[in-house]
């Protein structure tokens, strides 16, 4: 069986078919179109590409991730950082445009259920997928099923508080959401880079300051020491309500190495028991994660 996956990106849509042995069979890209019509015209010409050049008898299942959710009432996109997207009918219009039911999740909902299905955490029981980049986003795997309840939000970390604040990150920044002190604003790599600024005040991107720190650039080591330990902060809360067997982040700051040493032991401090056996992974198929989960949204009832 052959299963389609989209990945909504914020620079590129990628349209990629993986067979039952999760081999990709054909990867597709294509810059992320900037209205509404000529992203679903986009998607659509990608996906028949696709069956076209495997020569497929049957149309093949298509599983879509994309930033933001789709509103269990309303049936509409929100909370996407593509804003045309939201407040559209995005599964009714592609199902016209696809001529065939489809299936929607959250990006970082896909990056979990791949990690989980075959990738880092292939095989465990409870896997919570954490995105670290532009912005902070989550996805929560339970027995090989993904979990986003009632309402579509689950393992929506990114807009919690940051926990066990202390006199520094108090009354934290505004959030594009309207609240303040978001751990979208903490650990991210755009709140690594606002952070850094204003303490030195240059302008450098995570990577940059990242690779700064391995240099050994002192301000870099503090700000990335401290990202690790909110990083950490944010984890143990989580780990407080589900208990991961195994974390898996990914994201441009899952390439920061000091981030899978130091984080076992901040996450053992403030987590509510005397010691903490989860693990803290790196992603298996890194940014190809995304495409591959929303092919697998289809391999789940």
């Amino acid at each position: 069986m052959i299963r389609i996956g989209v990945d909504f990106g914020g620079t590129k849509i990628e349209v990629a078919a993986i067979d039952d042995s999760g081999e990709f069979c054909s990867r597709l890209r294509a810059p992320t179109p900037d209205t509404y019509e000529e992203a679903i015209a986009t998607i659509s010409r990608l996906v028949t590409e696709t069956e076209q050049t495997l020569k497929l008898r049957q149309r093949a299942s298509v599983g879509i991730g994309t930033p933001g959710s789709v509103c269990r009432v309303t049936g509409k996109l929100r909370n996407s950082n593509r804003q045309y997207l939201n407040g559209s009918p995005l599964t009714r219009d592609l199902e016209a445009a696809l001529q065939r039911p489809i299936r929607i999740a959250n990006d970082a909902n896909c990056f979990a259920l791949s990690e989980a299905y075959d990738g880092a955490a292939g095989g465990k029981q409870i896997v919570c997928g954490l995105i670290l980049g532009t912005g902070c986003g989550g996805g929560l795997v339970i027995g090989g099923q993904l979990i986003e309840g009632a309402n579509g939000i689950a393992a929506e970390w990114g807009h919690n508080p940051l926990p066990w604040a202390d006199l520094t990150e108090n009354n934290g920044p505004a959030c594009y959401c309207g609240r303040k002190g978001c751990l979208e604003q903490w650990i991210s790599g755009t709140a690594l880079t606002r952070c850094f600024s204003a303490r030195t005040g240059k302008q450098e991107s995570a990577k940059t300051i990242a690779q700064l720190a391995q240099e050994g650039d002192t301000a870099a080591i503090y700000e990335i020491s401290a990202l690790i330990n909110r990083v950490g902060r944010a984890i143990a809360s989580l780990c407080n309500v589900v208990d991961p067997d195994v974390v898996v982040i990914g994201g441009g700051l899952s390439n920061i190495p000091m981030l899978y040493k130091e984080l076992p032991s901040v996450i053992e401090q403030y987590v509510f028991n005397d010691t903490w056996r989860g693990s803290v992974l790196p992603p298996r198929w890194g940014d190809s994660s995304g495409v591959r989960g929303a092919a697998r949204l289809w391999a789940t009832p």
